[in-house]
């Protein structure tokens, strides 16, 4: 009777430690929000699904400041002098990843984010929510979600018009990508000249851009941008990119943004939906959205889908990119319905 009593207690233990290692592998699975300071910011959120992770800020932003494999490297870049900074009115660019409203000018655009925002925090998602500016009554929300079951990332941005007056503006979502790698453009497939008359590729360029510049490599599929530390000029680029993705290839990690080309809208910077911008310090992949009349208390949204694949070597030619990028891309763009 007593072994018997001992047998099925035993027995409900198993039962037991089973079950408890089943939710904690299920919860391992999950994707998790922690709080966290980084660098300087007592009040961080870490978010990971066990295989990527991100860090926002809370003490300023909106602003995600770091996306990577869990204890690998930040794809983001970082300025050692601004991490851990608030307040002042001085714009400070941080690094990670931000939301402005194009088109860009002085001081419209340059609203310093030096501030603590509202967070938000759900099960696998977090809101940064920004007081509405202070020069242009715009106000700045970026939603995050993570996906628990592969390296996906959505982000939805989104401007809300706080004036009593209508203002037209475009979502911009800017990515300042760390040093030395490599941003790739898809270009529309080659058609002949007897198939195709009209033009295709719209490339606007800006007054510092210079096309001879070796970092830039105009090929027949793509278009490429090389992160150099040891070039000082600035360069840029923007395009009408109908493709739907963007990437960054860098230490073996490739990063790849998925966003909606809406045909017939008008994009700002003479149609661009799609820019790169570069220094010596990053290399900035940034889309955007159409241009819009946005009435007192209307919000607009623009929305990015973010992957993160490990393990891909890249070459700057359009063969090398075909074989390591495209792959994965057109992978993302499956996962956001987008092909």
């Amino acid at each position: 009777m007593r072994g018997t009593w001992w047998a099925a207690t035993a027995g409900v233990a198993l039962v037991l430690l089973a079950l408890g290692a089943a939710m904690a592998e299920q919860g391992a699975k999950g994707v998790r929000i922690v709080k966290t300071e980084y660098k300087g910011w007592p009040n961080c959120h870490r978010m990971t699904n066990g295989q990527i992770e991100l860090i926002a800020t809370q003490d300023i932003g909106p602003r995600i400041i770091r996306l990577g494999f869990v204890g690998g490297d930040n794809v983001f870049a970082e300025y050692p002098d601004h991490v851990g900074q608030t307040g002042g009115d001085e714009w400070r660019i941080y690094g990670g990843h931000r939301l402005w409203h194009a088109p860009e000018a002085k001081p419209r655009t340059y609203w310093p984010d030096n501030l603590p925002i509202e967070v938000q925090e759900g099960s696998n998602a977090l809101t940064l929510v920004q007081p509405a500016e202070g020069t242009t009554g715009i106000q700045k929300t970026i939603e995050i979600t993570m996906r628990a079951d592969r390296n996906q990332v959505v982000v939805v941005h989104r401007l809300r018009n706080d004036n009593l007056w209508p203002v037209e503006l475009a979502p911009w979502a800017l990515s300042v990508m760390t040093q030395q790698g490599l941003a790739v453009i898809p270009q529309p497939a080659e058609v002949s000249h007897e198939e195709a008359l009209l033009p295709a590729r719209p490339i606007v360029q800006w007054t510092y851009t210079d096309m001879s510049d070796p970092r830039w490599r105009w090929g027949t599929k793509y278009i490429t941008l090389q992160q150099d530390p040891t070039a000082t000029k600035p360069q840029k680029i923007g395009v009408g990119n109908r493709e739907n993705w963007i990437a960054y290839a860098v230490n073996g990690d490739l990063f790849v943004k998925t966003f909606q080309y809406r045909d017939g809208a008008t994009y700002p910077d003479f149609g661009c939906s799609t820019e790169v911008f570069t220094n010596a310090d990053m290399l900035e992949v940034e889309t955007l959205g159409p241009m819009t009349a946005l009435a007192p208390g209307e919000t607009v949204e623009h929305v990015e889908n973010w992957f993160l694949f490990k393990g891909v070597v890249v070459s700057n030619d359009d063969e090398a990119i075909d074989a390591a990028v495209l792959p994965k891309a057109l992978e993302a763009l499956k996962a956001t319905d987008l092909r």
